[in-house]
């Protein structure tokens, strides 16, 4: 009876038979029972871990449902394609970021220039941390243009532009768009960690480069004034 059940259910993405009794059609049997949500954000994780260890290539939803322990159908209630799933580690991977850049400005002070410093530190360190991820990231934001996906990078670059505007308003960056003055901020810090990640610099020069970069800029951007 049980081999008609999982026969007539094993390929659906909405049933819960499908998730409890898969092991029985051939797989391991799931001890993780998942609520709601519960279930997507371990996908994140370990979808998240597999991009680090091995590159988002490696992300297939099917393998990712045998290394969370649930049946192959069961991310699909979350993530309709490997698309949707690649889009959703994006995001959260922008979240995270905006987080830490976050907490990194706000516990610099009020001062602008330990702020900076501070943030952009931030920055290379995930940067460096995570450049798979970081790269998957860039690739979402260009495809997706107005969705959740952006808007979650444009809250964590927020971080970087309101710093911008704080530097001009005190003098301490040239007036103009603050975009274009926080662009080339992002390509000096962004090729700082290009270099870590692709082993050119040693990783423990990171911070002293990110300060000479910052005071470099900080120079630069003061001369054009």
């Amino acid at each position: 009876m049980l081999e008609v059940v999982i026969s007539n259910n094993v390929d659906a993405d909405h049933n819960a038979v499908n998730d409890n009794f898969v092991g029985y059609a051939g797989g391991a049997v799931t001890d993780r029972p998942y609520h709601h949500g519960a279930l997507r954000q371990a996908l994140l994780e370990q979808a998240e871990r597999t991009v680090r260890e091995r590159g988002a290539d490696a992300l297939s939803l099917r393998e990712l449902a045998r290394e969370v322990g649930v049946s192959h159908g069961a991310p699909r209630r979350h993530f309709p394609d490997r698309q949707a799933l690649l889009d959703a580690v994006a995001e959260a991977g922008f979240e995270r970021m905006g987080n830490e850049l976050r907490a990194a400005v706000d516990g610099a002070g009020d001062d602008f220039e330990p702020r900076l410093r501070a943030t952009a530190a931030a920055y290379v360190r995930f940067a460096t941390r995570d450049p798979a991820l970081l790269d998957l990231m860039f690739a979402g934001k260009h495809h997706d243009t107005t969705g959740a996906l952006h808007e979650a990078a444009e809250r964590a670059f927020a971080v970087m532009l309101e710093l911008i505007a704080q530097g001009q308003a005190e003098g301490a960056l040239e007036q103009g768009e603050p975009e274009r003055v926080g662009l080339i901020l992002f390509a000096t810090i962004q090729g700082i960690a290009s270099l870590v990640s692709a082993g050119i610099v040693e990783v423990e020069q990171l911070d002293a480069l990110v300060a000479d970069a910052i005071a470099h800029f900080l120079r630069g951007t003061r001369a054009a004034a």
